[in-house]
């Protein structure tokens, strides 16, 4: 494939996905299960994920091919683990690109959220298709447009004069699981890095610009997050939060600017169709690495000679969300894939841990702390999110072990 994108694309590309539509929604259930720990949760959230990332820049700078930790794992600790990786991204991340479209519908046009949905999986797959370049384009336009609605729902809130710094104090009634649930929730809200490092044989100079665009994202990202999470906080407070079903808009009313409302439904919108452009790339390029290894149907693996795209497999990933997004509502059926991430990013630290000094690997706390706040986290998670994401990694180890005893026999 071609190698389009510099440092801005590929930084763009990953704001894109981390400051979608979990910022406009995220800060309700992990005030619900933290209260006035939010913040703290936030915080160790912002710490797995730095660990997470610095992990993922030094593979991805060795390793500059598309597929991220499948790629990884499979290089580092075997045939198996990468499988894993990749088994639960790709089912995941599939069921989140439709609880994504129909999040864009719900903003966007509430009575025809499917139909709506499944016009957006469209599009974005028929920009996709016709070039990394063209989706690094569109993703510039939608992250300049929800930066700034997020910054005007900050200074709307903070100066609107009914803040109160007294919100922000951690309360007794804040408790270390409540944090640890807040975090493992929150955690998502910067996962979406993954997709620099999935866009591997699609950035200029990758053992450069990856290790770059990745830190700088995530920085970005969390000076966002905290200062969204400040302002309606402050406005809010913990409990009016727990209970808000659209956090900024209440904030904004709170603070005596109602007119803001429409403006955060917009960007709301936006933001939910730049998270799903984003999660559409990485999945198929998991899929086209999947593919190319015969774990998935090898025509998957087929690259347009023109648009120098994985142009089946991002028709397949666009086909199977679309359906999904048009006969079933899977927004609150997709725990899973919470914890398939953070599997996913356990095993990117296991492979990171076994680099080299010559071969760039970080500090040696670093991917002990991500792998293990990896799995503290996933398994703080609700009980049915663990059960449903345990479930989909056994049927992926399951298919594995008979592809290979079929291959074993032939």
């Amino acid at each position: 494939m071609k190698r389009h994108l510099g440092v801005f694309d590929a930084v763009v590309i990953g704001l894109g996905s981390m400051i979608g539509a979990g910022v406009f929604a995220a800060f309700a259930p992990a005030a619900a299960v933290a209260g006035s720990g939010l913040l703290p949760g936030l915080t160790l959230a912002a710490v797995v994920a730095y660990c997470n990332a610095t992990s993922s820049a030094r593979l991805a700078a060795r390793y500059p091919q598309s597929g991220g930790t499948y790629v990884y794992g499979r290089e580092r600790l075997g045939d198996f683990w990468g499988y894993l990786a990749g088994w639960g991204f790709v089912v995941g991340k599939t069921a989140s690109c439709a609880a994504m479209a129909l999040t864009v519908g719900s903003y966007a046009w509430p009575g025809q959220a499917h139909a709506v949905a499944v016009a957006s999986v469209v599009t974005l797959t028929a920009v996709n298709y016709v070039g990394v370049q063209k989706a690094a384009w569109l993703t510039r336009g939608i992250v300049a447009v929800v930066l700034a609605v997020l910054a005007a729902v900050v200074a709307g809130c903070l100066a609107g004069g009914t803040a109160e710094a007294g919100h922000l104090d951690v309360g007794a009634g804040a408790t270390f699981g409540g944090v640890l649930r807040a975090a493992g929730l929150l955690f998502f809200a910067f996962a979406g890095y993954a997709r620099i490092a999935t866009l591997g044989e699609e950035v200029r100079d990758p053992k450069r610009t990856i290790p770059r665009a990745i830190p700088i994202a995530l920085g970005i990202t969390l000076a966002v997050y905290s200062a969204v999470a400040v302002a309606v906080l402050a406005v809010l407070g913990p409990d009016h939060l727990a209970h808000s079903t659209a956090p900024l808009t209440d904030a904004v009313r709170a603070a005596g600017v109602p007119g803001l409302a429409p403006v955060v439904r917009v960007g709301a919108a936006l933001a939910a169709l730049g998270s799903l452009l984003a999660l559409i790339l990485g999945v198929s390029r998991t899929t086209l690495a999947m593919a190319r290894d015969r774990h998935l149907p090898y025509g998957l693996a087929a690259v347009h000679p023109r648009f120098q795209v994985p142009h089946r497999a991002e028709l397949a990933v666009g086909a199977v969300v679309a359906v999904l997004a048009a006969t079933t509502d899977v927004r609150g059926a997709i725990g899973f894939s919470s914890f398939g991430v953070l599997a996913y990013y356990a095993i990117a630290n296991a492979s990171a841990w076994t680099l080299s000094p010559a071969e760039g690997r970080p500090a040696g706390i670093v991917p002990v702390v991500g792998a293990f706040g990896c799995l503290v986290l996933a398994f703080a998670l609700p009980l049915g999110s663990v059960l449903w994401g345990s479930a989909v990694l056994v049927l992926g180890a399951a298919a594995y072990a008979l592809r290979r005893r079929v291959d074993a026999c032939a």
